[in-house]
């Protein structure tokens, strides 16, 4: 089992972040965002990840903090969880509907992280959550995870619908691409010989 266990402290959030790559879709999320445990669960259930987050945080001035270092640790637990990569399929890739949205992830375990970032929600908050944090989301995920994301919208109209496919869909993309492929014999998917 590829497993990791993050704890992380600071003035603004105090998070405890448990992630087994090989799991079933378990969860436990308790964030103190109602909107953020919602799409921590579905990347959970649709990316086949035991997943198990507590954070406390300063949510008296908003969510930043927590939805920022929540993706910190979550790309911190990917990448000790996979550790040197070997065996992985590296690549994956979805394009999930959400009603009348349609989002596409590609993502790449590549050891650089980087987001290109194609999502347009068209509303400033979703409930009481701040739509520009599902970029910082991803930016963090991408960045501490040394992985590569794509984002891309297809289609949608409803900020919910269309933040809920990205989720979904990078999940199920992480899904392919931690994937152990046996035609590897155990060897790391890059020319250089490491990722």
């Amino acid at each position: 089992m590829r497993k990791s266990e993050i704890s992380r402290k600071t003035a603004e959030t105090d998070i405890a972040l448990n992630l087994n790559i090989d799991g079933s879709g378990n969860n436990d999320i308790d964030t103190g965002c109602g909107f953020l445990d919602h799409m921590l669960t579905l990347f959970s259930v649709h990316g086949r990840f035991d997943l198990s987050v507590k954070c406390q945080g300063d949510t008296y001035v908003d969510y930043h903090h927590t939805v920022e270092d929540i993706g910190i640790c979550l790309g911190d637990a990917f990448l000790e969880a996979l550790g040197n990569k070997s065996g992985v399929n590296r690549y994956g890739s979805a394009l999930v509907p959400m009603d009348e949205a349609l989002v596409l992830s590609a993502v790449a375990l590549s050891g650089r992280g980087h987001l290109n970032y194609g999502l347009h929600i068209p509303t400033e908050k979703i409930g009481d959550f701040d739509s520009e944090l599902v970029e910082e989301f991803f930016t963090a995920l991408s960045r501490q995870g040394r992985i590569t994301i794509h984002l891309k919208q297809m289609d949608g109209l409803n900020s919910h619908h269309i933040a809920e496919a990205a989720f979904k869909s990078c999940a199920r993309a992480l899904r392919d691409a931690v994937r152990i492929d046996s035609s590897l014999g155990g060897s790391v998917p890059s020319s250089k010989g490491v990722l």
